[in-house]
């Protein structure tokens, strides 16, 4: 085995990621506190063509020092947008026929690996605050919730991993199905 150089990854540039059909998901970030988790969210999202990513409340906008040491440019590539309430943009997509998804520990969650993706749909995902998770008010205007499974003595994942897992996961059930 060899490792591979950069010149032989066959990186989109810019243009062509703006061009290129994105995965059916969007991201909104909600009061998340951290910079380096906003950055990684942005490279996480290029990694995988996410649509767009809403940024929401006290959630950090680039251009961001911070935000770019661990988004690495990806903040322009991916589409984002800036909002002050997090519930006028669930109102927006709800509107445009998204089907939204909280991720978080609810009462009748559904468990990641169960859940069960329409090709046809297009997916929102709600990040929460680092503390509090994502608000009771955005829960109820969701579809439904999706759960990470856990089964350490700590029942909370960082933010920007969650967000990997779950992109992850939705967006090999979307190529494959």
């Amino acid at each position: 085995m060899r490792k591979l150089a950069n010149s032989e990854l066959e990186r989109k540039n810019i243009n062509e990621f703006k061009d290129a059909k994105k995965t059916p998901i969007i991201i909104i970030l909600d009061d998340i506190r951290s910079l380096h988790n906003i950055g990684s969210v942005f490279r996480t999202s290029d990694a995988f063509l996410i649509e767009k990513i809403y940024l929401c409340g006290i959630t950090a906008t680039p251009p961001n020092k911070e935000i770019h040491k661990t988004a690495l440019g990806a903040t322009d590539t991916v589409e984002w947008e800036y909002q002050r309430t997090i519930l006028d943009v669930i109102t927006k997509l709800k509107a445009d026929k998204v089907a939204i998804y909280a991720i978080e520990q609810v009462e009748n969650s559904t468990l990641l690996q169960d859940f069960k993706v329409d090709k046809n749909k297009k997916y929102a995902l709600i990040f929460g605050n680092e503390v509090k998770g994502v608000s009771q008010e955005a829960i109820q205007l969701c579809e439904g919730v999706i759960e990470i499974p856990q089964l350490g003595t700590k029942h909370s994942l960082n933010i920007s991993v969650s967000a990997g897992i779950v992109v992850w996961d939705l967006f090999q059930k979307l190529s494959n199905s």
